[in-house]
């Protein structure tokens, strides 16, 4: 079982709590045959500065890092119809616009703390847009390399099962 068998495996189990254009996108499957929306390099690295505030880099790479931005754009085009694909950057556009209007700068040139401030505004001024955005870049982070490897405790040949182990106090949770 390779580990995108894996992530789909638990999808199922916990009920299918992730999308399923989310859930085909980590699968690799392109479910979109239709119109998508051409992402330009601006809103890119608007992306990937977005999703490293919400998986910052601390003693463990950030999402930034993990090229997570790449995840978001091949999900939203493989995954997404168009008119899901307009709401999430029309989304990202107000975020850019509100950082313009609140502070006289893009979000890219705004320091961390205003960051957090308009990300913070943003869930509750614009949360669909949020919850997209976060449940992509956890998703997109946790099953790349950095985020398996580095943020989660990663057994590339795992020995024997064992269904129930505590965990020692600082221990990370294992990778699928």
């Amino acid at each position: 079982m390779n580990r995108r068998e894996a992530v789909q495996r638990v999808a199922l189990m916990m009920g299918g709590v992730l999308a399923a254009p989310l859930m085909a996108g980590v699968m690799g499957q392109v479910t979109n045959t239709g119109t998508s929306v051409a992402v330009t390099a601006e809103q890119e690295a608007l992306l990937a500065e977005v999703a490293d505030i919400i998986i910052p880099t601390t003693d463990t790479p950030g999402a930034k890092a993990a090229g997570v931005e790449k995840f978001i754009v091949r999900v939203m085009r493989d995954c997404y119809k168009k008119e899901d694909q307009d709401k999430f950057y029309a989304g990202l556009a107000k975020l850019e616009a509100d950082s313009q209007t609140k502070f006289g700068k893009g979000f890219i040139a705004l320091d961390t703390a205003q960051k957090n401030e308009m990300v913070k505004l943003s869930t509750t001024e614009d949360k669909p847009f949020f919850l997209r955005m976060k449940e992509l870049t956890v998703t997109g982070y946790f099953t790349s390399e950095i985020g398996a490897t580095k943020a989660l405790a990663y057994l590339p040949i795992p020995g024997k099962f064992e269904s129930c182990v505590p965990l020692k106090a600082g221990q990370k949770a294992w990778a699928l």
